[in-house]
This record gives C-alpha cells, sequence and structure tokens, in this order.
C-alpha cells in the first residue's frame, strides 16, 4: 500500500526492531518508545526545546498537507530539523513533485522546502527495509562512539542516500559521514548540517547540564509566507545554533571516495 507518512523516529533501537519495523505496512506514522525515552532526546537534543516541538508539528502538519494534496498516489517523508523540511520518496509525475513542495511550504512556521522527491515509481518494501536498517546501523555507530552525540544528529535514509541534518562541529561532522560513507548499502551521502564552533559546543554541552528554565510561551515565529504565527511552547534555556552558525555545504559523497 502507497501512503504518504512522516519518516519514522529512531531512538535508541536495535537492529533486529528495526528489521522487524521495516516489515510493517507504512500506510500509517509509527510512535516508538516512550515518554522517558522521548525526556532523554530532548535533553540531549541541541535545538531548543520550542524548535524541537515546532518541528515536531511541523511534520504532523505537512504530513496531512500532502495527504490532503496528493492522497495515496505517493510515497513522501517528512523530516524537519531547524524549520527546514527535507522531502525524500517517490511521486508519479513533475506536477505531484511541485504540488508537495507548495503544499509544505504553505505550512506554519516552515523556512525552508529542500525537495529531494524523484519522479519514478514508489519503491518496493524491501528497499524501504534496507533504508532502515541503514539509518539504525549508523546511529548505532554514532552511539558507540564516545565522543559523539547521537540525538545531535538527525538521519534520513532513502533508496540508499543518507541525508545528515544536525548541530555538531566539523570534527563531529566529519566522524559520522565516514560513518555512513562506510556503512554496507549506502550509495551516497550528503551533508546537511549546521556547523558550530568547539567552544560553541562545550556552552551547549555546559547548558544541557544546568536546571532547566520554568516553562514560558514563546510567540511570533515567521512562517513561509513571511507571516507571523504564534507558537505555544515550554522553553528552557536556550541551546541551540549561535546565529552566526552557517549550514555545511551539501556534499554529495559517493561510498569509497576520499572527502
Amino acid at each position: 500500500m502507497n501512503a504518504i507518512s512522516p519518516f519514522f523516529r529512531w531512538g535508541a533501537l536495535t537492529l533486529s526492531v528495526a528489521v522487524m519495523v521495516g516489515g510493517l505496512s507504512a500506510c500509517a506514522p509509527m510512535l516508538v518508545g516512550g515518554a522517558f525515552l522521548g525526556t532523554i532526546k530532548m535533553a540531549t537534543d541541541r535545538r531548543t526545546s520550542e524548535t524541537q516541538l515546532v518541528d515536531e508539528a511541523i511534520e504532523l502538519r505537512a504530513f496531512n498537507r500532502l495527504r490532503e494534496s496528493l492522497g495515496e498516489r505517493a510515497r513522501i517523508h517528512v523530516t524537519s530539523f531547524g524549520r527546514r523540511v527535507l522531502l525524500v520518496g517517490e511521486v508519479p509525475t513533475a506536477e505531484d513533485r511541485a504540488l508537495a513542495e507548495r503544499a509544505v511550504a504553505s505550512v506554519d512556521n516552515v523556512l525552508r522546502v529542500i525537495n529531494e522527491l524523484k519522479v519514478m515509481p514508489v519503491v518496493p518494501l524491501g528497499q524501504r527495509s534496507e533504508d532502515i536498517v541503514i539509518t539504525t546501523k549508523i546511529r548505532a555507530q554514532i552511539l558507540e562512539a564516545k565522543d559523539l552525540v547521537s540525538n545531535a544528529f538527525k538521519i534520513t535514509t532513502n533508496r540508499g542516500v543518507v541525508y545528515l541534518m544536525g548541530i555538531v562541529t566539523d570534527r563531529e561532522a566529519q566522524q559520522a559521514i565516514q560513518m555512513a560513507r562506510t556503512t554496507q548499502g549506502v550509495k551516497q551521502v550528503v551533508n546537511m548540517v549546521d556547523l558550530i564552533s568547539e567552544a560553541e559546543l562545550a556552552r551547549i554541552q555546559i547548558g544541557q547540564r544546568q536546571p532547566s528554565a520554568a516553562p514560558t510561551t514563546a510567540t511570533g515565529t515567521a512562517t513561509a509566507t513571511g507571516e507571523s504565527a504564534p507558537v505555544t511552547a515550554p522553553a528552557t534555556a536556550p541551546v541551540t545554533a549561535p546565529s552566526n552558525a552557517v549550514p555545511a555545504p551539501a556534499t554529495n559523497i559517493a561510498p569509497g571516495q576520499p572527502l
């Protein structure tokens, strides 16, 4: 069954669980884990808690817009990080590809849509299962690394192409890229991270060890159309990329090739 669904969000899952999930129908979003794991992820994610909640809302709203616009004739995964939305998957026509981008761009708080949709038949379930396995293997390597934080990265894999998003230093990015490009089944790595300095990383780590501030209300975030849209979310002390942080240039890296 073809479906449009937000990309599965993985925490510290075992490979066997990933393979099992890969065999399930993609007819509906799936929630993995519980409140405890969610709290840990939020605490170690380098986005502010407000940004994390906004990204979650963007993914759900984008899912609804895509379902309304395209029904079940396409397979689209939506990943939002820092209000930049990545679309991967397959659509039947170029018109549908453009329609999907417009639908997601109209969602409140979206800053940019990165449209990686391909006009082609929907890939078989076997390929989708392999993509889940690839993502899980890469995340497992990052988890095992003593000097990396798994939740600093958001990993999306589609048809063997790995997209890396996150708020990381150049050292962390290069380590993750090397892990991804040497993982079996990976055809390409696309670097989409936001780079910060080692000094900024140290500041973030100190901030994460401090007690959270009392919940407050945050409003007035920008929309894709330039209008102001209110966003209410519990906020903690800012833990995110500094204002002068710049996204690393997207780099396609084929396995076996030097960086």
